[in-house]
């Protein structure tokens, strides 16, 4: 319902488009993947490390400002808003635990994917049963940064120092992510493989500046008889 720059599916709310168009645009996004609207959790991502732990919609309290939700409730389902920043959901489907995450250069940094991965355990996920997916974002290509900011983000995550396709100083942070997991626990199964700003089909900020976001979701489906719990992403 969004139009130009913001179209086709804008799911951002606070990046200027019509409120009565993005709450249109997550119902018809809503209704594509089976889910009820008013059961997905979003957040007002701030490029931190907090973390949430929720088991419903938030209240009359509005949504706090936090960059990863955690939950144990069946059925909740999590969203992460971005336009560059790595999208990450995990999910431990024995436990029934799902957790998404916001990890964009400073969340890298701060360590919000391992401070989900805490929370989770916490409700008794185990590392090494979680399904971790990263979703489109920025490749280490194209992310180009000054070189202290490279220096910065390599020395808390070595594995983020990257060099630009024209050969200047550059940021992976996706890569960054799947290290940080690793060294968790947590085995990373599937990748997106898609970078935003190289890809006509998503939206991305580091191209266009004023632009729409989309969203990854996770929720965890009803435990069938046998125990074993079932992950959508």
């Amino acid at each position: 319902m969004s139009a130009a720059p913001y179209d086709q599916l804008n799911l951002g709310g606070a990046v200027g488009d019509d409120p009565s168009a993005v709450r249109t645009n997550r119902e018809l996004a809503a209704g594509e993947l089976g889910l009820d609207p008013a059961a997905v959790v979003w957040m007002n991502q701030v490029h931190g490390r907090d973390v949430a732990v929720v088991d419903g919609p938030w209240g009359t309290g509005g949504i706090p400002c936090v960059d990863a939700v955690v939950t144990a409730r069946p059925g909740l389902a999590l969203a992460v808003l971005t336009a560059d920043c790595t999208p990450v959901l995990l999910a431990d489907p024995v436990a029934q635990v799902a957790g998404a995450a916001h990890a964009g250069r400073p969340g890298l940094v701060a360590g919000v994917v391992p401070a989900a991965v805490e929370a989770m355990t916490g409700l008794g996920a185990d590392p090494a049963r979680i399904i971790a997916y990263t979703g489109p974002a920025v490749c280490g290509r194209c992310y180009e940064v000054p070189e202290a900011m490279r220096a910065e983000v390599a020395a808390a995550v070595p594995e983020a120092w990257s060099t630009t396709s024209w050969g200047t100083p550059a940021v992976d942070v996706t890569a960054g992510v799947r290290a940080q997991l690793a060294a968790a626990g947590v085995p990373v199964r599937e990748d997106a493989h898609v970078c935003t700003r190289e890809s006509a089909d998503h939206f991305s900020y580091r191209r266009d500046r004023t632009t729409g976001r989309l969203a990854s979701y996770v929720w965890l489906g009803d435990p069938p008889a046998a125990g074993r719990g079932r992950l959508s992403v």
